[in-house]
This record gives structure tokens, C-alpha cells and sequence, in this order.
């Protein structure tokens, strides 16, 4: 299943920045983690925002649940999913 997710990260503002680094740094650990075992075929910045923007290619919603809940930034996260459907007007749909 495909899902469209949009993350909105906020840390506190008053947060130790070696804290801050280190969240940051386990995040993009993880994020390349995710996408090499191909869970996380897509991945944009929004741009202006510390928001991303994802594609997930997994079986079920509570894979993508534990998936995104294995994020370091997950706590700091306002998390918006949208499953995906094939759209006959694709071109990679047509016969």
C-alpha cells in the first residue's frame, strides 16, 4: 500500500542544541535506513518549513504507524496520511 504522509516537525525552541543536533542526526540515520530497505521510496523537503514530505510503500497502516513512530524526531512530529490509490488516468496505468 502507498501512503502519502506529511511531517511538520517542531522542536522546542529552548532545546539543548547538542540535543538538537544529535535528534537531528539519528533522523537522517534513520531516514536513509527506511528508504535503503525500501520502505520510503520518496522523500521531498517543503520548502520555507521544516516539513517533509513522504511516500511509504507498506503492507498495512500499522506498518506505517510503526514505522513512523521509530522516528527520533516522532514525539516532535504533527503527522498528516493519506493512503494512495492507482489513478486510471496514470499513464503507467494505462494497458
Amino acid at each position: 500500500m502507498l501512503f502519502h504522509v506529511r511531517m511538520d516537525v517542531s522542536l522546542p525552541h529552548d532545546m539543548d542544541p547538542n540535543d538538537r543536533a544529535e535528534l537531528v542526526r539519528a533522523e537522517k540515520e534513520r531516514e536513509l535506513e527506511l528508504q535503503k530497505l525500501g520502505v520510503w521510496p520518496h522523500l521531498w523537503r517543503v520548502v520555507g518549513q521544516y516539513s517533509d514530505i513522504g511516500i511509504f510503500d507498506v503492507p498495512s497502516n500499522d506498518e506505517l504507524h510503526a514505522f513512523l513512530s521509530s522516528l527520533p524526531l516522532w514525539e516532535y512530529m504533527r503527522v498528516q496520511v493519506a493512503p494512495l490509490a492507482t489513478h486510471p488516468s496514470d499513464l503507467d496505468a494505462q494497458p
